[in-house]
């Protein structure tokens, strides 16, 4: 009996996928939920899973085909399945010696315990998980690992004479391209500036981080401190909270704010959802979570749809001041960037403070420059005086 498999619902803007990789050639066998097929989005990579046991009859859509929402990707033979074993009952000392081998596990993994991403690398490049070195506690191997240890074994093999290499961009890569270049051509993008004395936010991370850390096992980062304080001036400008929809303005009342996070495929943006309602504890250890699953390659569509406002980091890899770019069909965005020691002027006495540029560029069709400005300005007073925030004024 043959049965279809099927290009599942990614979610309700996404119309197409692109076959990156058949994890199965034809003829080979697999377990039901094995999976079969990867696939890409503009926003994720997925596996497909096999919904019964079987083998894989025929390839409907070879790799690197675009191929659309619900459309067929293979044929499936339910016929020649492998029955699965019995499950084994795991005695107690075999369960302790599981454990204490999962424990040694720490440098070295297996093809088990690695993300979608890791594979499909180091399918494409030829090398064996198990000499990939994982940098992760519990010995699973992603996406940055294969490209560390690629990168390491190139130095001593870099193909002489090869001047140039094409690679065809990746559904990602032109999605982000795509919808750039929309958001210049579509909104009116304007840059206000101004700059951060971050002392006090640092002070309070210096003091209450080990407490911070014990309660809630994730150090206290300044990212926390800068969502709470977009929230709060959101919630007083609310325009910069909006976005433009045919002729209608539409005032959000919620705040989900984009946690712009950089990864090999590209920039994506996943979801901080319902921030206003989130302790700093819950906001740091959330933006952990979507950060390894981003680099890891294991976000879902729930992680990207939505978002009222995004925050944009660029100070992470040392950017000192930049014009960040609307992600549409939000009205605005703050860039962060480094922090730098200056001399600065305080009660008519020149200091040495750690200051922050920061930058919100805006849709200026629906917010005036005096909003804008004055945004940025909450901003600042918030993290120059954290007490506001905890306080609510």
């Amino acid at each position: 009996m043959s049965t279809e498999l099927i290009v599942p619902t990614l979610g309700e803007s996404i119309t197409e996928a692109t076959v990156s990789k058949w994890l199965k050639n034809i003829g080979d066998n697999f377990e039901a939920d094995e999976p079969l097929v990867e696939i890409e989005t503009d926003k994720i990579t997925v596996e497909v899973p096999a919904p019964h046991a079987g083998s894989l009859k025929e390839i409907k859509v070879s790799e690197g085909t675009d191929v659309e929402i619900g459309g067929i990707l293979g044929i499936l033979d339910e016929s020649k399945g492998k029955t699965p074993s019995p499950k084994k009952t795991e005695t107690k000392g075999e369960k302790i010696k599981e454990e204490v081998k999962a424990v040694k596990v720490e440098t070295k993994s297996s093809p088990a315990k690695s993300s979608p991403s890791a594979r499909k690398i180091a399918e494409e490049n030829n090398i064996k998980l198990e000499d990939v070195t994982s940098f992760r506690s519990d010995g699973r191997i992603n996406k940055e690992d294969v490209v560390s240890h690629l990168s390491s074994s190139n130095k001593t093999s870099t193909k002489k004479g090869q001047r140039e290499e094409v690679i065809k961009m990746s559904k990602i890569r032109q999605t982000i391209s795509k919808r750039l270049k929309e958001a210049q051509n579509t909104a009116a993008i304007l840059t206000t500036f101004n700059e951060i004395d971050m002392s006090k936010v640092m002070e309070i991370r210096k003091t209450k981080n080990q407490e911070f850390q014990s309660r809630y096992e994730v150090k206290l980062g300044f990212m926390s401190f800068f969502v709470k304080a977009v929230v709060k001036s959101l919630q007083e400008y609310p325009a910069v909270n909006a976005e433009i929809k045919d002729e209608n303005i539409i005032y959000k009342n919620h705040f989900d704010i984009g946690i712009a996070v950089g990864t090999e495929k590209g920039l994506v943006v996943p979801i901080l959802k319902d921030a206003d309602q989130l302790s700093f504890g819950e906001i740091e250890t959330t933006i952990i979570d979507l950060s390894t699953k981003a680099k890891d390659g294991t976000l879902t569509m729930d992680h990207l749809t939505g978002g009222t406002f995004t925050i944009s980091n660029g100070g992470v890899y040392g950017s000192m001041l930049s014009t960040p770019i609307i992600n549409r069909p939000q009205s605005g965005i703050l860039g962060m960037h480094n922090i730098q020691k200056r001399a600065v002027v305080v009660n008519d006495e020149i200091v040495i403070r750690p200051m922050m540029y920061v930058a919100l560029s805006y849709d200026h069709r629906i917010i005036d420059g005096k909003e804008s400005v004055g945004f940025l300005v909450k901003v600042k007073e918030l993290l120059e005086d954290p007490s506001k925030l905890v306080l609510g004024i």
